[in-house]
């Protein structure tokens, strides 16, 4: 059996990706500094193993940790170099995320999301643990992407400070794999992760101000908020609201495991990849299946443009779908009604 280490496991993504893993067999050490998540995760994710009937009594341990905290993380690993516990690989989801954040505050980005990924990075190099699946980020492309599905070559060009500490970190894991090709790398891109599991025992649960669209949906769908403020309504676009890649997060889980198989197969190798659906939404045709699919209305206001944004950002998956022989099997619909799904039976999240 596998060990991976996961950093940021019990956020959004990390959480429903613990599940995959767990469903392929692999034991997972999950690292988070709860900085932005709820110790209450791994009840979740216990839960949905059971309920798929997975015996994970030694399949997941948790550990309490700030990648910046170079001696408990030097620990995890000196805690883990024995035959039967040694870290195979690392899926690396830690760090902020906040666009509009990291433009007030690009300093704790950098210092949270570079300055991490050295520590681990350096880590992992002593302890001989060289395969890591990094979760990047489609905000790398800044504009590249308003004409057409973006590919891997597209230009970079991040017009906010967290894109930029995204590709600060792709830059070093092409500079540590060049030194050396005994370095496993997957540099996953992804586009507008949405849903949850469809237990509704996870899903996306921001202890800080939402600031990615959906949690912003289900709040007004529970009543927690009056209505959506949509950023522009001027956009060059079908209906003058950006135009995203929704993707569902179960895929995009399953997509990172995919990545990392590839990397098991293929020793010494660096791939870069999209994932995404491949098809875009407007945020007015996001809210009109949310409604169609729960019954339920939301209110919406229009105001003035995010410093930041874009006004369409749609992948092409093409590769992907190559390398890790990966495909995105649910639609929007899903993706509404897991979510709803979701919020439904936590209406306080993880409380």
């Amino acid at each position: 059996m596998k060990t991976i280490l996961v950093t940021g496991g019990l956020g959004f993504i990390g959480s429903h990706t613990c599940v995959s893993l767990l469903e392929k067999g692999y034991k997972i050490l999950i690292l988070d500094s709860l900085i932005n998540s709820s110790i209450k995760v791994i009840e979740g994710i216990k839960k949905i193993s059971l309920l798929n009937k997975n015996d994970i009594n030694e399949q997941i341990q948790f550990y309490e940790c700030d990648l910046r905290d170079t001696l408990k993380l030097e620990k995890i690993f000196k805690d883990n170099t024995s035959e039967s516990k040694r870290i195979d690989a690392v899926i690396h989801f830690a760090g902020l995320k906040a666009v509009a954040e990291s433009i007030k505050y690009p300093l704790k980005y950098y210092d949270c999301n570079v300055l991490g990924t050295i520590n681990l990075l350096k880590i992992m190099e002593r302890f001989n643990c060289k395969k890591i699946v990094f979760s990047s980020s489609a905000t790398i492309y800044g504009n590249s992407g308003e004409n057409c599905n973006i590919k891997e070559e597209a230009p970079i060009n991040p017009i906010n400070p967290y894109g930029a500490t995204k590709v600060v970190i792709e830059d070093i894991l092409q500079n540590l794999f060049l030194t050396s090709n005994t370095w496993s790398v997957a540099i996953l891109r992804y586009f507008n992760p949405i849903g949850a599991h469809p237990s509704g025992l996870i899903g996306e649960d921001p202890l800080q101000t939402p600031n990615n669209i959906f949690p912003i949906i289900n709040e007004v769908a529970s009543g927690e908020r009056k209505n959506l403020n949509i950023f522009g309504n001027d956009w060059e676009t079908c209906d003058g609201t950006g135009v995203r890649d929704y993707i569902h997060v179960m895929d995009l889980a399953d997509g990172h495991v995919s990545a990392l198989e590839y990397l098991f197969k293929n020793n010494g190798e660096i791939i870069h990849l999209n994932l995404g659906t491949g098809n875009g939404t407007s945020v007015l045709e996001l809210i009109s299946i949310f409604q169609s699919v729960n019954n339920i209305e939301i209110p919406y206001f229009f105001s003035k443009k995010r410093k930041g944004d874009v006004a369409r950002l749609v992948a092409d998956i093409t590769l992907a779908k190559e390398k890790l022989n990966w495909l995105p099997i649910r639609d929007l619909k899903m993706m509404c009604r897991d979510g709803w799904q979701w919020k439904k039976q936590n209406i306080n999240g993880y409380e």
